[in-house]
């Protein structure tokens, strides 16, 4: 595991538990996002199964089901399972001087960005995220490795508040 400060990597002598150490979760909310956001990535190849299924069932190869009910079952198990896991190993912290985002579960990564790096910060929403007065969090810096962290899953209020948070440290900071 590796903690990255906004352009560069610093190994971490961790143990494999800190990750979400002292980290607050992303709005519970989040795990629809992702569950309605993985059934669209999922719909193309449940479609794909179906023709493949009725394709081979008109030329006598098969009978109706080994194509379409393994995909259905696989469908089935990412959608109820993998959303809930996801959200879990996402995690926040935001300080008076810093903001921590850590994510992964495989691959993990905790980025620390010092709010002196900011250059800009960007506030977004999609029409899944507005269906639930979600919002993603932005953070430019400058630098080129990790110059741009995300932090999706916020209420909009608290996504706003953090942002604005950042704006009037970085005027202090130009002042």
């Amino acid at each position: 595991m590796s903690i990255s400060v906004a352009d560069g990597l610093i190994p971490a002598e961790m143990p494999s538990d800190s990750l979400s150490h002292g980290l607050r979760p992303l709005d519970r909310a989040y795990v629809h996002v992702i569950r309605i956001m993985t059934a669209l990535v999922l719909l193309p190849v449940l479609i794909a199964a179906v023709v493949v299924e009725f394709a081979l069932v008109a030329k006598g190869v098969i009978e109706h089901g080994p194509v379409i009910a393994p995909a259905l079952a696989l469908a089935a198990f990412i959608l109820v399972f993998l959303p809930q896991r996801r959200w879990r190993r996402w995690g926040f912290s935001d300080s008076d001087e810093q903001l921590r985002v850590a994510r992964g579960w495989m691959f993990r990564t905790d980025t620390i960005v010092p709010f002196k790096r900011i250059q800009h910060i960007d506030m977004g929403q999609g029409p899944i995220e507005r269906l639930f007065d979600l919002a993603s969090l932005t953070v430019h810096t400058a630098g080129t490795h990790n110059s741009i962290v995300t932090l999706p899953g916020l209420r909009r209020s608290q996504a706003e508040a953090m942002r604005d948070a950042m704006r009037l440290h970085i005027r202090r900071e130009a002042e």
